[in-house]
């Protein structure tokens, strides 16, 4: 096989040529009933979902006040990226988003991997919003006395992982009643499941019931969908602009203070969190073929989404931190949480539905964009023709949308909420990452034909190094503990969960002996609640390492050092090193600032993910690869034209 056939590229003018084509005999075409406006709701409605209903809580505990910071930096970031999107979707007005820009930027092999990471993008994508959805629904029906038994309106894994940890905190001598809801809800889940054998009949049957209704309404049509989705798009705008409003006169500025409470480390923890709640506007792309105007309105809808979302984020996000303490909003549904603490339990109620339409809004978007891009890689002959067949009344991309259906309503049965969610970020941060990089690769090329929007050129040539330089000043002159820890592998002390979790009976007792000696008020009628003796250290750190040291267990369990902890940091180590050559391209070619400013900040943001992310995505690669090798490479339709 030869190696230039991989990279064999599509032209711009060939794709507008098959659009036309495709536009004279009507049988492939997609109905065209978007504007401008449409675009920007459907950003909207893919945005303002998890992130203001659900993630919001878990970032705000993190960071505190200071997570307006990481709003603002992701936002700039994904601007960054939409620039290059708009003027590849200006330049390539046809459904497939970052897979078609990659076949005309780089070759068919990186848009095979493209188009691959964009499938796992959606379909993981939606099986996150389906769960929060679920949430969501049956919170609400337990707020109104339906309580469904716990076995089918959680996960396996989440009930498998949480009946586990309980098992390991109870016999650390926490009482049942005093497990978070989330380990307490596992532990029934799994204990009440009927059971086949050996296996536990656990499955969340609610997502399941959302994803079926969401298919049948996108199968329909696009007028269909995109009428539920403004309807559902001012529902949830009048709840937030409520919630702002209600909620500003219920701040204590007390409660900013500290505004970082956990430094630059704990505003980017939930990095991966506020990403995730950003990513709508990609799915914007894949709707290039049924927009009136695509050129003029492609860009427009992109960047008002973004700029709208951000300004709905950052207000939450201050109104929440002020209502309450930070360190409280570690919950699922933040909104409802900090207006029942000030009894507020009607604006509860109305967030409550609300959260349920603006999940169902999310979801309508995801699960639209990902049969377009199946379509789009079917017409280039790198998945089978039925693909591409396009409904004759409904003018949808039928047969994808069904199995779109399938292939993540079936997942969404059985997966975690955790690893769905940050599967979801790496794949559409390494998408970003690519249409950066094709505007830069394409940036100097005469013989593309041009759109009517083109990012503004800055050049990189001395900016990029400015920023390196400034970056280092901050690493090693106001973060300096943290860096050396990075450089020298320094050895993490565990938290107080991780290592009573990884105890035995015996290693058990050895432990709260030792909290016994060390202090005898740990001794209190004889109940041992082992992660609570321990826990209570952690809020000083100096202290919690002392008595950590001095645990009679192995190093291993107290401390994670050496390798396991190296491994972590790989992903980081990457970003540092392309980062450099990125510095060399930038002074040599003169690169154009604002595509490069995007890839640095998307592939740092891919960084942060945990090394897990990035090997699980990797397996996920190479089956495509093999799919490809297999199917797409002798199937493709540039093959085709060599025989």
């Amino acid at each position: 096989m030869a190696i230039s056939g991989l990279f064999r590229k599509k032209t711009v003018q060939d794709i507008l040529k098959q659009v036309e084509k495709n536009n004279a005999d009507g049988a492939n075409t997609l109905g065209k009933h978007l504007t401008a406006r449409d675009l920007t709701a459907f950003g909207i409605a893919a945005i303002v979902g998890a992130g203001i209903f659900s993630t919001i809580g878990k970032a705000s505990a993190d960071g505190g006040p200071a997570v307006i910071f990481l709003f603002l930096f992701t936002a700039i970031a994904c601007s960054f990226a939409a620039f290059a999107y708009a003027e590849f979707a200006s330049m390539v007005p046809v459904s497939g988003s970052a897979y078609t820009y990659s076949y005309v930027a780089f070759g068919e092999i990186i848009a095979w991997i493209i188009g691959w990471a964009l499938i796992m993008e959606y379909s993981v994508g939606n099986i996150t919003v389906a769960i929060s959805w679920s949430d969501y629904f049956t919170g609400l029906l337990e707020s109104g006395g339906l309580h469904l038994p716990q076995w089918i309106q959680m996960d396996f894994l989440s009930a498998s992982n949480g009946f586990d940890d309980a098992t390991a905190l109870m016999q650390g001598g926490k009482q049942f009643s005093n497990l978070s809801p989330i380990l307490q809800n596992a532990y029934t889940a799994w204990t009440t499941s009927p059971v086949i054998g050996s296996f536990h009949f656990v499955a969340d049957l609610p997502a399941l019931l959302i994803i079926v209704l969401i298919t049948a309404l996108i199968y329909r049509g696009m007028k269909e969908s995109r009428n539920a989705s403004n309807i559902m798009v001012v529902v949830k705008l009048c709840v937030v602009l409520l919630v702002i409003a209600v909620g500003i006169f219920y701040v204590d500025t007390a409660n900013w203070d500290p505004f970082a409470p956990n430094g630059v480390t704990g505003v980017l923890k939930g990095v991966s969190a506020v990403f995730f709640a950003y990513i709508g506007f990609d799915a914007i792309s894949t709707t290039a073929e049924e927009c009136k105007n695509p050129q003029r309105d492609l860009p427009r809808g992109m960047m008002w989404a973004i700029i709208i979302c951000t300004v709905l984020y950052i207000a939450i996000a201050l109104v929440l931190t002020g209502m309450v303490n930070f360190s409280l909003l570690n919950v699922g549904d933040p909104l409802a949480f900090v207006f029942e603490q000030l009894d507020l339990k009607w604006m509860s109620g109305i967030i409550a539905v609300s959260a349920v339409v603006a999940m169902a809004s999310v979801l309508l978007v995801f699960q639209m964009g990902q049969p377009r891009i199946w379509m789009s890689m079917s017409r280039d002959g790198l998945l089978p023709k039925r693909f591409s067949k396009v409904h004759p009344k409904y003018k949808t991309p039928s047969y994808a949308t069904v199995v779109t259906g399938f292939v993540v309503a079936v997942p969404a049965l059985f997966l975690n909420l955790t690893l769905v969610t940050d599967l979801c970020s790496i794949g559409t941060l390494f998408a970003f990452v690519l249409v950066c990089a094709g505007v830069l690769v394409l940036q100097n090329r005469t013989d593309i034909p041009r759109g009517k929007f083109k990012t503004p050129y800055v050049n990189s040539k001395y900016v990029i190094p400015f920023l390196i330089v400034a970056g280092l000043v901050f690493a090693f002159g106001f973060n300096k503990k943290a860096t050396m820890d990075f450089i020298t592998n320094e050895a993490k002390t565990n938290t107080s969960e991780t290592i009573v979790t990884a105890l035995n009976k015996e290693d058990t007792k050895k432990v709260y002996d030792y909290l016994v000696q060390i202090d005898p008020k740990n001794s209190k009628d004889g109940n041992v609640d082992l992660e609570h003796l321990l826990g209570q250290y952690q809020k000083d750190e100096a202290k919690y390492s002392e008595v950590i040291a001095g645990l009679p267990l192995a190093d291993s369990v107290k401390y994670e050092s050496g390798f396991s902890l190296f491994k972590h940091k790989v992903p980081m180590w990457i970003f540092l090193i392309v980062l450099v050559g990125l510095t060399i391209w930038s002074f040599k070619s003169n690169l154009s600032l604002i595509p490069l400013l995007g890839l640095i900040c998307c592939l740092y943001m891919m960084a942060e993910l945990s090394v897990w992310n990035w090997i699980y995505f990797g397996i996920w690669l190479l089956l495509g690869l093999v799919i490809y090798f297999g199917f797409s490479h002798k199937n493709s339709k540039l093959n085709l034209k060599t025989l």
